[in-house]
């Protein structure tokens, strides 16, 4: 059973009579500025959901934890319960996932449009959501290990979230009708993949390749993924984009911004250019 904030914490005597304390692990998704040394910190935490929380002095220069409460971080973090909002009195770093990420632009991006998602998703605050609290740490942890292309990361991530809030497309069988697949057509108003007797005007006839892409990355089937031709990688990320928009009904701000070119394609353009410099040279 998930306690209230503050039920199962220590309470300790102030001034102004008793607060309560309360620890969690959390990550952090958003900061804002608030008067002229303070931030008001929004979380995702493990046990207790959204959470924003008020860090005093943290923009000073002399501030103890000012650096452990900026966005990708994974803390441990100590706060007690305020009328409006709750207050951050002790934080210690689990995961400094921001050290590998904010210096390559393709993975910052696809980072920023993880946190985006998490916060609009977990739109109550209080309310515990533990599977997209993992899916997150989980996604920042796979994007600071540069093991795989963030590309392919955050599209994982982001039908594994649609999954967890209902919305994920139907990839196997028809949207409309549950005839099973595979499907030649695919129709975000519809739900997905639509057989040809669902399938409405407008549906899109997507490689043959890439919903079964997209089911290797909803489920983890990272060997089949990998080995997706780039053209197909493209693909998928516009449908996933596509999909998740419309059932979130607003357009994430970040997701305009992710790079989606994977390294290998900038090395064959790398090539591409190389080569043509040398027939210049050459002529």
């Amino acid at each position: 059973m998930i306690l209230p904030r503050g039920f199962d914490a220590v309470a300790h005597g102030c001034d102004d009579g008793w607060v309560s304390l309360y620890r969690d692990t959390a990550v952090v998704l958003r900061v804002q500025k608030l008067g002229e040394a303070d931030r008001i910190i929004t979380l995702l935490t493990r046990r207790y959901g959204k959470v924003r929380a008020v860090a005093k002095g943290v923009r000073r220069t002399t501030s103890r934890f000012g650096a452990r409460v900026e966005p990708f971080c994974h803390v441990d973090v100590q706060l007690y319960t305020g009328r409006t909002l709750d207050v951050i009195t002790q934080v210690q770093t689990v995961d400094a996932f921001g050290a590998h990420i904010v210096d390559d632009y393709q993975r910052y991006t696809a980072a920023c449009a993880v946190l985006e998602t998490v916060d609009r998703l977990a739109a109550e605050e209080g309310e515990p959501v533990l599977r997209l609290y993992l899916l997150a740490i989980g996604a920042l942890r796979a994007l600071a290990g540069r093991e795989r292309d963030s590309s392919q990361v955050l599209d994982a991530f982001l039908l594994r979230a649609m999954s967890f809030a209902g919305w994920a497309p139907a990839l196997t069988e028809c949207a409309r009708c549950g005839e099973a697949g595979p499907h030649a057509a695919f129709n975000v108003q519809a739900g997905g993949a639509v057989c040809v007797q669902c399938r409405p005007a407008g549906s899109v006839r997507p490689s043959v390749h890439t919903l079964p892409l997209m089911e290797s990355l909803l489920h983890g089937d990272w060997s089949s993924a990998e080995v997706a031709a780039n053209p197909v990688r493209r693909e998928a990320s516009g449908l996933i984009a596509a999909h998740l928009q419309w059932y979130m009904e607003r357009q994430l701000r970040s997701l305009p911004l992710v790079e989606r070119t994977v390294p290998e394609l900038i090395r064959e353009r790398a090539a591409e250019a190389a080569l043509v410099a040398a027939a210049e040279d050459g002529r």
